[in-house]
């Protein structure tokens, strides 16, 4: 089944990226393994922690941020219990395998003087909590097995989120894609999401055929070459 199997990574935005290395790596203990003038997009670093082979940490930092002011409930939720705008990152829980290696992290992340609340178990998964740099809000979880659909989606939250059996039906069991390849760009549609460019820029993206912008678009060489 074509479907995402996992997160290759998550990219927080950060006004200082000394200040989310040192924070990520040491009190996280995630290693450094890339940090790069971030492709395409002159004045900004792009760093990677990796968390496993197939999963990394990335911190972006572009010259402007300094200047954005994080406003809680706006721009930030402050903590897992706090709105912030719609779109926006609420909280990001990592995982660990066992209760021993979460209580672990927590006791890793106290050492360096951060408080923390937890473990607290929710039946699905037990979790600390935490705040990082520029205000992020944290989470470290784990889960002693997959979580069972038939427990855990609750028919009266279904109908307050207004969505019918028939669709929790969809829902829960995705159709599968057995299309063409490849699929044709569709036509501009402004009632879908769209990333932001400047309009001409953008719709002119959308008529280049996806070999030629994979071409001119891709940047394949790692900043350091191989030793002499």
């Amino acid at each position: 089944m074509t479907q995402p199997n996992g997160i290759h990574h998550l990219a927080f935005m950060a006004s200082d990226i000394k200040k989310h290395i040192a924070f990520f790596s040491e009190v996280m203990g995630c290693p450094l393994v890339a940090i790069f003038d971030m492709h395409g997009v002159p004045g900004a670093l792009h760093a990677f922690l990796r968390m496993n082979d197939h999963g990394y940490f990335s911190i972006v930092q572009m010259p402007q941020v300094a200047d954005i002011p994080i406003e809680i409930g706006k721009t930030h939720a402050g903590s897992g219990g706090l709105p912030s705008a719609a779109g926006t990152l609420q909280h990001v829980a990592f995982r660990v395998d066992t209760p021993e290696q979460l209580v672990a992290m927590r006791d890793r992340i106290r050492s360096h003087g951060i408080n923390v609340i937890g473990p607290i178990d929710h039946g699905m998964c037990s979790s600390i909590y935490f705040a990082g740099p520029d205000q992020m809000t944290l989470e470290v979880a784990t889960s002693a097995e997959p979580v069972d659909p038939a427990k855990w989606i609750d028919p009266a939250v279904l109908a307050k989120a207004g969505i019918s059996p028939e669709e929790a039906a969809r829902f829960k069991a995705p159709t599968a894609y057995t299309g063409p390849s490849p699929v044709p760009q569709p036509a501009y549609d402004p009632a879908k999401p769209h990333m932001v460019y400047p309009p001409e820029v953008y719709q002119q993206m959308l008529k280049i055929p996806d070999e030629v912008l994979t071409k001119s678009a891709s940047y394949t060489a790692p900043p350091v070459g191989e030793p002499a």
